[in-house]
């Protein structure tokens, strides 16, 4: 930007420069507004076209006086806009070519639709977990400054075939559609879930009747509405702020450093085929499992100690942040 203010103020002095010499030749050389205006302008230019009328000893001095001060900076005002346009054309080139090598590197990565309120938070939760991902968002200015943030963006419809593909949909994990209407959800649904069938999509929601049961019959694994969460967030504050507390320490962590979070158990894990209490998870990592949810989806809660645990399980542990890792590194897990 500052380039750019630097070429706006050379123009504005350019102006005041042909003021000058156009109000000279008129005054030195009788000369009208059109010639005066007209010798000032072949004069900074070097155009040279000869004299379109008379000039006196006066004018001669006042063209001399001219041409050193108009033609070097005619010159480098040219120089600095031409450098303005080809280097600002070759780093934006530069930029989407770089971005998209970023993008066609990514495995196993989310593709977040949109970049609203709601995107943003998406967004800034994932980068803070690690988990890769990339925005596509149709607003030019908005992917600039989504590339600022240091996140991948691309811009195009996110509900385009070859949109998705650039973002590297056969190789995601999961994508997120968080645009402002319904029915742009709905087509981006339905164009995801069309190339890749087994994708994981989560989708938002207006709130409006039937939405819900559109997006779902669209392909979309699971539905929210922000309105309906906020409201429930709220009225759960009145009823039971204890437990709201609780869960919101446990999921954000705190000062107490407690978090409650999810690890996969790989099939060849130290502690696959083991009991709950013969894993050591809680002796030797001080973690609490919650809940453990098996390869066919069945959730058991509070799960007792001779509970087995299988390959392919996912552990809810809550506990201390650094336990955490250290249990995910036995797991043999990358967090």
């Amino acid at each position: 930007m500052t380039r750019y203010r630097e070429i706006l103020t050379s123009v504005l002095l350019l102006i005041l420069l042909i003021a000058f010499g156009t109000a000279g030749f008129m005054l030195t050389s009788r000369a009208s507004f059109i010639d005066a205006l007209y010798m000032t302008v072949i004069t900074i230019s070097t155009v040279g076209f000869g004299e379109t009328f008379a000039l006196g000893t006066g004018g001669r001095l006042f063209t001399i006086l001219l041409i050193f001060v108009g033609v070097g900076f005619v010159l480098y005002l040219f120089s600095r806009i031409t450098e303005a346009i080809v280097e600002g054309g070759l780093q934006a080139t530069l930029g989407r070519l770089r971005m998209k090598k970023e993008v066609a590197r990514l495995r196993d990565h989310y593709i977040v639709c949109g970049f609203g309120r709601i995107g943003q938070v998406i967004c800034k939760i994932l980068a803070e977990n690690r988990k890769p991902f990339v925005v596509i968002e149709k607003k030019a200015e908005l992917v600039d400054r989504i590339a600022g943030m240091g996140y991948l963006a691309l811009e195009g419809e996110a509900a385009d075939e070859d949109t998705l593909t650039a973002a590297g949909i056969e190789r995601a994990r999961g994508l997120i559609a968080v645009v402002s209407t319904d029915a742009d959800t709905v087509y981006i649904t339905l164009t995801a879930r069309g190339m890749r069938p087994e994708l994981f999509i989560i989708a938002r929601s207006s709130g409006a009747e039937g939405a819900e049961k559109k997006l779902i019959r669209a392909g979309a694994n699971r539905v929210f509405s922000p309105y309906e969460i906020g409201a429930t967030r709220m009225a759960q504050e009145v009823v039971r702020p204890t437990v709201v507390d609780f869960v919101d320490l446990a999921i954000q962590g705190g000062e107490l450093g407690l978090r409650l979070e999810e690890l996969s158990v790989p099939d060849d894990a130290p502690c696959a085929g083991k009991t709950l209490i013969d894993s050591g998870i809680r002796r030797e990592h001080n973690l609490i499992v919650v809940a453990i949810k098996s390869r066919d989806g069945e959730m058991r809660f509070n799960p007792t100690p001779g509970t087995v645990i299988n390959g392919g399980d996912i552990l809810v542990v809550l506990g201390d942040v650094s336990n955490i890792e250290a249990l995910a590194g036995e797991l043999r897990l990358e967090r």
